[in-house]
């Protein structure tokens, strides 16, 4: 890993020269066979040289440059993304509290605009938490859908980021709360106004004052409904009293918010995140497919660039359902949280090749609602509990590097919720969830935010920014890498995925990832024992597996990966990206 690819990382990795095909992840052997390592043409290039210095004893060499390869970012709705927590973030005029122009001076952590450099973070996509002005420290409750708020600055602010994202590559999206409102929004100020001063035994109507039609208003009290005050009505309120649930089958509802679209998109917002899509209408999919295709038609009638992504926390069958609206993306939570596939993979609950399995299987699930999908996978956010403290014992930070590599490696948009690539810790209630990012152990230091106010005193697990930046072997620079090697091959991204299920195992996985002329081969190995897996005769597209070059490495501990005879070792909580001999 990092610091190991200018000091270790040039130590065999695969030597060629090998009848190599893949067979299944055998036990925990250590090889023996090594070789030195060379650079050329900025390529790992595995090659025979029985004549060349740099060889093993088997007459194999290979030539390792991996992080001289270019990127090659596509500017197209494929991305990396960075879920951010403006409260959280950094904090520019000294209230403690983050904002817009925090962000702004922070841009070049993300992404420096500079393909050149290696000293950003490589995103090239932001997730914004709500932004519009609102009654709570997570704006999830609208107050206004056409402003910023004031904790976090102007509308000229937000328009100085959205160009210094632009000019860095980097796609901005708002969460977009349409479910609900705040209960201090102008509309159902009125409409609570116009009932509390309606005659008794009339009924509401909607011509002397609309905003009734807005909300999902009842004389009856029932599961879900929240009473207004000095009143024997009840409104519809699924999560808090505090967010009245709005009406988007009702078509003035519909307009008012194709208005605050046009206000967003026109000033330059590149997509939305939808917020709690399965509760439009709570219980039905077919009502909620419906709005969703109202909405991704119109976003998408203005242009077709224009992303959505959706957050639908149910089980997979039923959120595959939604891509039938026509929406880019739904959020992948099969494999995010403590009790999803890549988390139970790393801890050893699940095999290795459950992970290529449901990578592979998913593809069809999906395509057969929405051809042209996207996935989003995530593996945190801003509901559940950090990854740091999924895992316990002398392997947690080998496990915490290696789950965010798992998400960084699928297919689709990845997202990385903020402070994760430092190892943040936070759970329990929401509020320590969204602590703040961890620049210093000083919470005095410049731009540290206070954190919202019910947050429980916590200690972090790991280092500051400010330690990791200057240790190689860091979580901080192993997700960087990641990142990169994601940068640097397309197809990891816009690829279609092939499970090996006969060189995969409880250790290890196999798979491919074709886009275009272009096939990768990823082998990891997910166990805190070294693996073998065994390569012959395996061709990926037009190129034999001993012809392959190394494209990428991740791992965590002192050794690297080795091969004896035809047998490749992966080193624990491993992975490798090879791909095609150009």
């Amino acid at each position: 890993m990092m610091s190991r690819w200018n000091r270790k990382l040039w130590a065999l990795i695969l030597a060629a020269g090998m009848t190599v095909s893949l067979a299944a992840c055998g036990g925990s052997d250590q090889a023996t066979g090594s070789a030195s390592a060379g650079t050329q043409d900025g390529t790992a290039t595995l090659q025979n040289q029985s004549t060349d210095g740099n060889t093993d004893n088997t007459g194999s060499a290979v030539s390792l440059a991996q992080d001289a390869r270019a990127l090659q970012i596509i500017d197209d709705n494929y991305r990396t993304y960075y879920e951010l927590f403006v409260y959280s973030f950094y904090d520019s005029d000294g209230d403690g509290i983050g904002d817009l122009q925090g962000v702004l001076d922070k841009l070049d952590y993300l992404n420096d605009g500079d393909d050149t450099t290696d000293t950003d973070l490589g995103i090239n996509g932001i997730w914004l938490m709500p932004v519009m002005p609102s009654t709570t420290y997570h704006k999830y409750d609208t107050t206004d859908y056409e402003n910023i708020d004031p904790q976090y600055g102007t509308l000229d602010d937000f328009q100085k980021l959205l160009t210094a994202c632009h000019d860095r590559g980097i796609r901005v999206i708002l969460d977009l709360a349409m479910n609900h409102s705040s209960s201090r929004h102008p509309w159902f100020l009125q409409a609570t106004e116009y009932l509390k001063n309606l005659p008794e035994g009339a009924q509401p109507d909607p011509s002397e004052c609309p905003y009734v039609d807005y909300y999902h208003f009842s004389r009856e009290a029932q599961s879900g409904y929240a009473q207004v005050n000095g009143t024997d009505w009840y409104y519809e309120a699924r999560f808090w009293d505090g967010m009245p649930d709005l009406d988007l089958q009702n078509e003035a509802v519909r307009r008012e918010f194709e208005q605050v679209a046009d206000f967003w998109l026109d000033m330059g917002v590149d997509g939305f995140r939808l917020d709690a899509v399965k509760e439009y209408v709570t219980g039905s999919v077919e009502d909620n497919v419906e709005i969703l295709s109202w909405f991704a038609d119109y976003v998408h009638g203005k242009d077709p660039e224009n992303y959505l992504v959706c957050e639908c926390w149910t089980d997979q069958n039923t959120y595959a359902q939604y891509y039938a609206s026509g929406v880019d993306s739904m959020f992948d939570f099969t494999f995010a949280d403590k009790s999803g596939i890549i988390a139970n993979v790393v801890n050893g609950k699940a095999s290795a090749a459950s992970y290529a399995k449901n990578l592979e299987a998913e593809q069809a699930m999906y395509a057969q609602y929405n051809p042209d999908y996207i996935n989003a996978p995530f593996y945190t956010n801003h509901d559940m509990g950090r990854s740091t403290g999924y895992y316990a014992g002398e392997n947690s930070e080998a496990q915490t590097k290696l789950g965010n590599a798992l998400n960084l490696l699928s297919g689709g948009n990845a997202f990385l919720y903020y402070g994760e690539e430092l190892g943040m810790k936070g759970s329990g209630k929401d509020e320590n969830k969204r602590a703040p990012m961890y620049w210093s152990k000083d919470d005095k230091a410049e731009g540290m935010c206070k954190g919202p106010a019910d947050m429980e005193d916590f200690q972090m697990k790991f280092d500051s920014l400010e330690e990791q930046q200057e240790d190689p072997d860091s979580i901080y620079n192993y997700v960087k890498q990641a990142i990169r090697i994601r940068n640097q091959n397309p197809a990891i991204a816009r690829g279609n995925t092939t499970y090996l299920e006969q060189y995969s195992g409880e250790q290890c996985f196999a798979l491919t990832r074709s886009y275009e002329d272009n096939t990768l081969l990823l082998l990891g190995n997910t166990s805190a024992e070294s693996a073998s897996v065994d390569l012959t005769g395996l061709t990926v597209g037009d190129t034999a597996a001993e012809d392959m070059v190394l494209l990428g490495e991740l791992y965590t501990g002192e050794e690297s990966a080795k091969r004896e005879g035809t047998a490749v070792t992966l080193p624990a909580y491993s992975v490798l990206i090879l791909g095609e001999k150009e």
